[in-house]
């Protein structure tokens, strides 16, 4: 009987690893690694803790910190951590829903918005953006040289994760 378990438990992983690429797979790894600063192969409370103190956050609280692995089903091992970041990337809208909300900005189909005039609209219109999140945004995705967004590109990256190759 225990082949069975042993065989059941591989099918269920297998389902959480086909979710990624190799290569995610690979840096969803070394991210856990990292988190994992007393390498014993979970992460728990006060592995967050150095992780945010290594990031430059030294007061986290002992609630925030218990409301995260809250979200875990159990101790936080690297299948549970990349279950728990396939569940998170699975809630994203698919590609096509991102660009046609973009597109709606972009009469002649060009790909591109004007920096200012996307801005406006994001700072002023439903879920209001901050001026910090606009530069955020614009950081991880600079506007060129005439001050306007790939938002093709943009809404790739946050899709997929990765800048689409040029063609």
């Amino acid at each position: 009987m225990a082949p069975k378990k042993a065989k059941k438990k591989e099918a269920g992983s297998s389902n959480v690893f086909s979710m990624f690429e190799q290569s995610q797979i690979q840096e969803f790894k070394e991210a856990f690694t990292i988190m994992d600063q007393n390498r014993d192969g979970f992460i728990d409370k006060n592995d967050l803790r150095d992780t945010f103190a290594a990031l430059g956050r030294v007061n986290v609280a002992n609630e925030e910190l218990d409301e995260m692995l809250k979200e875990a089903p159990g101790p936080v091992n690297f299948t549970v951590f990349l279950t728990m970041f396939g569940e998170k990337l699975k809630g994203t809208d698919p590609e096509e829903t991102i660009l046609n909300a973009f597109k709606i900005f972009d009469a002649e189909g060009t790909g591109i918005l004007k920096g200012e005039e996307i801005k406006y609209h994001l700072m002023s219109q439903a879920d209001k953006f901050t001026e910090a999140e606009m530069t955020q945004m614009f950081t991880n995705f600079p506007l060129d040289v005439a001050g306007n967004l790939d938002y093709k590109n943009l809404c790739y990256v946050i899709t997929h994760g990765e800048e689409k190759e040029q063609e």
